[in-house]
């Protein structure tokens, strides 16, 4: 853990143990277990029994839960995979608790920034903005994958309206709907830290809160946008195939309405009857065949004057 101490502004790394009344601690657990985390919570910190269990099993949505001593908060990261990662934030007086199951890079980060930069551990609720601050950033990063994804997906459409595409939008908003549930309960938990007389943070911190909830609230606003694009992206491609079927019946109908009255012509000389003043003429191959063009071309002028291909 790391240790901030306030006589001297210094920042150094102990082993775990409680923080004295002049001394600030951050303490990261990461893919620790079960025991661990009950002697660190439990033993060490004296924390509530509920608090342990949501800390050893991690399946929490966004939320916040007040106790005596110390408040338990569950907020999200999102992983390379750009998969939702729940982190458990114990904060009390004079630490804050980080348990989380996986590598999170961004808190390795912080951790190194933290041995740097001494006022970063200065106040719980400074290393609490700090982690959640980068939480919310990384979310920019998912808004910008499923904007370049839902640029493609609108390219290949207009290249191709016969594209397989509607099993990746459904897959891309299944998604972002679970991210969206995520980060919009997280909006409600930052907005009860900011709004409220949230015992671990100074006043003056309450503005970086809003600061963090409006970025929440811009990337609510984008994927909803995004959702909804999707949608009209799916009900696009389904209309432009309608429109290319329909192209296509309606060139298939012409064609078939042009050669209706070319087949009547050939049936009707091609009955086996026996007296057929036509048969005997001595170019009547001659004047049917020019029948014919000329009926073909008089049916494709109208058809052209009327638009209708």
């Amino acid at each position: 853990m790391l240790i901030y101490e306030s006589t001297h502004g210094t920042v150094r790394e102990e082993a775990v143990r409680v923080p004295k009344k002049d001394e600030v601690a951050w303490i990261r657990m990461e893919n620790s277990s079960p025991d661990e985390i009950k002697h660190v919570l439990g033993d060490l910190y004296k924390c509530h029994p509920l608090l342990i269990e949501d800390a050893i099993k991690l399946n929490q949505r966004p939320k916040m839960d007040t106790y005596k001593d110390h408040i338990f908060l569950t907020f999200f990261a999102v992983s390379e995979e750009l998969e939702p990662r729940e982190i458990g934030i114990v904060i009390g007086a004079n630490f804050v608790i980080t348990v989380y199951k996986g590598a999170l890079p961004f808190l390795d980060q912080l951790y190194q920034t933290c041995q740097e930069l001494e006022e970063r551990l200065s106040h719980p609720g400074s290393i609490l903005h700090a982690i959640l601050d980068r939480c919310v950033d990384d979310y920019s990063a998912v808004v910008d994958h499923f904007d370049e994804r839902l640029d493609h997906m609108e390219q290949a459409v207009y290249l191709n309206p016969s594209i397989r595409i509607a099993q990746d939008i459904f897959q891309l908003k299944r998604s972002m709907h679970q991210l969206r549930r995520v980060i919009a309960e997280e909006r409600i938990t930052l907005s009860a830290i900011a709004h409220h007389s949230f015992p671990y943070t100074r006043e003056d911190d309450n503005v970086y809160f809003l600061d963090i909830m409006d970025h929440i609230s811009r990337v609510v606003d984008s994927l909803d946008i995004f959702r909804e694009s999707l949608t009209g992206l799916l009900e696009l491609q389904m209309s432009m195939k309608s429109d290319r079927m329909n192209e296509i019946m309606k060139t298939l109908t012409i064609f078939s309405t042009i050669f209706l009255p070319l087949t009547f012509i050939v049936g009707l000389y091609g009955m086996n009857f026996k007296d057929i003043p036509e048969l005997q003429w001595d170019n009547g191959y001659l004047y049917v065949w020019i029948l014919m063009i000329l009926i073909g071309v008089c049916m494709w002028y109208f058809f052209k004057r009327k638009r209708w291909f």
